[in-house]
């Protein structure tokens, strides 16, 4: 039996340790508040602390890292994590699955694929791309096997917060009414359903080489048939890398028309001008950090999960199945 820490427990946390304790591993999920997961122990960890890291990792085959702290924080809550994190999977043995963005590759020309130059300048995206940065030079200089699975914006059933395509917009569109967006809503944008970057999660953690996991599988599958894999298996193959989870691409125009068609609704979707993000973010911390990384809704911001798809056998929900599963949450 596997044994697993999950860290973090919000909306890709929760259901990561859900999956895994449905297909019989061990899991202890940790968090600040030691919240409680049905099937799984509950830990209080202050991620940032190396030494309660690495007590609560000893027994973990892998490490999810799936914490995600307010954007205001994150210059002050990510380096720390990223080290203590690292200092944890050193001593323990365990390895790491890192739950990521885009970010580092800053404003797109094309389709981001996992071998894109990281090109940011926002500071937010420079965090990120410097954590990836630690785990990867950890790994190669042979400390921890580690991997990061990137995804595009979230969403997905109760997905609720400041989430992009979140429960404001459903329930706009839902009551014919008018969903207030960043960016340009005609453009193009990647989406990522949110049991699809749990799968692509645990398919990551479970690879063992693209001979093991042919096209023909589904990710859900793929995971099940290597879930009675061991600590201290040869994973090199798939380590030490980046995996792009499969993603809709299609512009919030065309969601919000998708659900007029389907519930007879008149929903309409408009556009925040960014000369009025930035204005309120000079007196609104949050609404600056929006509109600081608003450039990925400017300009077509697209995924490429080509490798996840071909070597982990992972493949995106079925658009109308995911978006229509969404929108029955909020009604």
């Amino acid at each position: 039996m596997t044994t697993h820490l999950v860290v973090g427990a919000g909306l890709i946390g929760r259901p990561l340790a859900e999956r895994l304790v449905a297909r019989g591993d061990t899991v202890t999920v940790a968090t600040r508040s030691g919240s409680a997961v049905v099937g799984a122990a509950a830990r209080v960890l202050d991620a940032s602390d190396p030494a309660a890291f690495t007590r609560a990792a000893a027994d973990a085959a892998t490490i999810f890292l799936c914490t995600n702290p307010p954007y205001t924080d994150w210059a002050a809550s990510w380096p720390p994590v990223i080290e203590a994190a690292i200092d944890a999977a050193s001593a323990s043995g365990s390895r790491i699955v890192v739950m990521g963005n885009l970010y580092p590759y800053g404003s797109p020309t094309g389709a981001m694929s996992e071998h894109s130059p990281e090109t940011t300048t926002e500071a937010k995206g420079l965090i990120r791309r410097d954590g990836w940065a630690r785990m990867r030079a950890a790994h190669d200089a042979g400390r921890i096997q580690a991997v990061e699975v990137r995804a595009s914006d979230y969403f997905g059933p109760g997905a609720t917060g400041t989430a992009h395509l979140g429960e404001g917009f459903f329930r706009a569109i839902l009551r014919s009414s008018t969903a207030h967006v960043v960016g340009k809503p005609h453009t193009l944008h990647s989406w990522s359903y949110l049991p699809d970057i749990v799968t692509t999660l645990i398919a990551a953690a479970d690879y063992r080489g693209p001979q093991h996991a042919g096209a023909e599988q589904t990710g859900a599958e793929h995971a099940g048939a290597a879930g009675a894999e061991q600590k201290g298996a040869d994973h090199r193959g798939g380590w030490g890398r980046i995996w792009h989870v499969p993603s809709a691409t299609i512009s919030r125009t065309d969601i919000a028309g998708h659900l007029n068609a389907h519930y007879g609704t008149r929903g309409k979707v408009s556009g925040y001008p960014q000369w009025l993000l930035r204005s309120l973010g000079v007196v609104h911390p949050l609404t600056h950090e929006v509109w600081a990384s608003s450039y990925q809704f400017v300009v077509p911001f697209e995924i490429d999960s080509t490798e996840t798809q071909r070597e982990l056998g992972v493949a995106a929900t079925p658009w109308n199945e995911a978006l229509l599963a969404t929108a029955e949450s909020y009604r």
